[in-house]
C-alpha cells in the first residue's frame, strides 16, 4: 500500500477528472437541449430538474448494491463498470428526439453511476492512514477540475458544432477514463470473509453510529444545496445580462468559477483539516458557503455574479474533503467501503431533491429566492458532527 498509493492517487485523479469533465460537458446545458432539440416550450425549469434528478434517484438506490459488490470483487472493477456504462449512456443521448426517451436514457445513466464513490472508496482503503486526509483533499479536486473544463468546453462545442455533438464527446471521454483506470490502477483488495451483508444490514450498522448518521445528514443537505441551482444557472445567466445566443458559453464560465476555486483550495483544506481538525474546516466551509449564497442574491450583474461564485467556491471547497475524511474516521475499517457507498446514497438523494426543488421553485417563485433558501440552509447546522 505504501508503494502504490501515490501512483493510484494520480491515476484515479485523472480518471475522475475525465469522468466529471464528460458529465459537465453536456449536463449543465440540458435546459438548452430541452428547448432547442426536444421542443419543450413551457415548464423547461421543471423538466430540466426532473431529467437531472431521475438519474441520481436511481443511482442513490443502487449505490449500496454497488458498494457491496465492491467489497466482494474490488473497487477497480466497479470503476471500469461505471465508466463503460456511463459512456454508453452519454452516447445514447445523441440519438434521443423526444422527452420520454430522454428520461429513459437518464434512468439507464443512473443505473451505471458510481465512478466517483468507487474512486473515493479506493483512495480511502488503499492509502496509509497518515495520508488519508491529504489524499481525499487531492481527489476532491478532480471533480472540481473536471467541472472547470467541462462547462467551458461544452459551451464552446455547442457554439461550434451543436448540442448533440457534446454527447458524443462526453461518451468518448468517459470511455477513456475507464480505460485509464483499467490499465493503471493497482488495488490491494481483501475479500471479506463470511456471508455478504445485505443493504439492510449496512443501514442498521450505520444507524448504530451516531457520528456517521450526522455526517450523512450533512451530506444530504450539502448536495441538495449544490444541485438546487443546476437546472437554473443557464436560465439565470440570461436573466442577469447574458445574451441568449451566447448563453451556453456564459453559463459555462459561471459553472467553471466554483471549480477553479475548488482546485485552488481543495488540497489546502485537506491539509488544514489534518492540522486543525476536520470538524473546524467543515464549519468554516458551511459558513462560507452559506454567506456566499446570500451575497449572490443581491448581485444582478454577470461579472459580479461570477466573482461571487468563485469566492463561494474558495470556502465551500472545505466541505467535501472534511465530510469524506470524517466518514473514513468514524467507520470501522471493514465497513469503510460500504460506509462511503451509503454516503453516496445520501448525496444522490440530495442531488435528486435539489434539481426538483430548484426547477419548481425557480419557475414558481423566482430564481433569486433559491439563493436565499440555499444560504439559510447551509447556515442552519449549528455544529459539525
Amino acid at each position: 500500500m505504501e508503494h502504490y498509493w501515490r501512483r493510484n492517487l494520480c491515476i484515479l485523479w485523472l480518471g475522475l477528472f475525465l469522468n466529471h469533465m464528460a458529465y459537465t460537458l453536456s449536463v449543465p446545458f440540458f435546459p438548452l437541449f430541452l428547448q432547442k432539440e426536444l421542443g419543450i416550450g413551457k415548464g423547461v425549469e421543471a423538466w430540466s430538474g426532473v431529467s437531472i434528478s431521475i438519474s441520481f434517484l436511481i443511482s442513490g438506490l443502487c449505490a449500496p448494491f454497488w458498494g457491496s459488490l465492491a467489497d466482494q470483487y474490488g473497487r477497480k472493477l466497479m470503476l471500469v463498470r461505471s465508466g463503460m456504462g456511463l459512456g454508453a449512456a452519454h452516447l445514447a443521448n445523441y440519438f434521443v428526439y423526444d422527452l420520454y426517451t430522454f428520461i429513459v436514457v437518464r434512468v439507464f445513466q443512473g443505473l451505471m453511476a458510481g465512478f466517483s464513490p468507487a474512486s473515493v472508496a479506493l483512495v480511502g482503503t488503499n492509502t496509509p492512514e497518515k495520508h488519508v486526509g491529504y489524499a481525499l483533499g487531492v481527489i476532491s479536486t478532480a471533480t472540481a477540475a473536471g467541472g472547470i473544463l467541462g462547462p467551458l468546453a461544452g459551451g464552446l462545442l455547442i457554439q461550434w458544432l451543436g448540442l448533440r455533438e457534446c454527447f458524443i464527446a462526453s461518451a468518448l471521454i468517459t470511455f477513456l477514463s475507464a480505460l485509464i483506470v483499467l490499465a493503471g490502477v493497482k488495488e490491494i483488495h481483501k475479500r471479506p470473509e463470511g456471508p455478504r451483508p445485505s443493504m439492510m444490514d449496512d443501514l442498521k450498522q450505520a444507524a448504530r453510529n451516531s457520528n456517521l448518521m450526522r455526517v450523512y445528514w450533512l451530506i444530504l443537505l450539502v448536495s441538495t444545496s449544490v444541485m438546487i441551482l443546476e437546472p437554473l444557472l443557464t436560465i439565470y445567466v440570461v436573466q442577469i445580462g447574458g445574451r441568449s445566443d451566447n448563453a451556453s458559453l456564459s453559463s459555462g464560465i459561471v459553472f467553471s468559477a466554483v471549480g477553479i476555486a475548488t482546485v485552488i483550495m481543495g488540497p489546502r483544506w485537506g491539509r488544514i483539516g489534518g492540522r486543525i481538525g476536520y470538524h473546524k474546516t467543515l464549519l468554516i466551509g458551511l459558513l462560507g458557503g452559506g454567506i456566499g449564497n446570500l451575497l449572490q442574491l443581491g448581485v444582478p450583474h454577470l461579472l459580479g455574479f461570477g466573482l461571487l461564485r468563485f469566492g463561494y467556491g474558495l470556502f465551500f471547497a472545505a466541505v467535501y474533503p472534511a465530510l469524506n475524511a470524517l466518514i473514513i474516521r468514524y467507520a470501522e475499517s471493514d465497513f469503510r467501503s460500504r460506509a462511503v457507498s451509503l454516503s453516496q446514497s445520501a448525496s444522490q438523494f440530495g442531488i435528486v431533491v435539489g434539481p426538483l426543488l430548484g426547477g419548481f421553485i425557480g419557475g414558481w417563485v423566482s430564481i433569486p429566492f433559491v439563493f436565499l433558501l440555499t444560504g439559510a440552509a447551509l447556515l442552519a447546522p449549528p455544529h459539525a458532527p
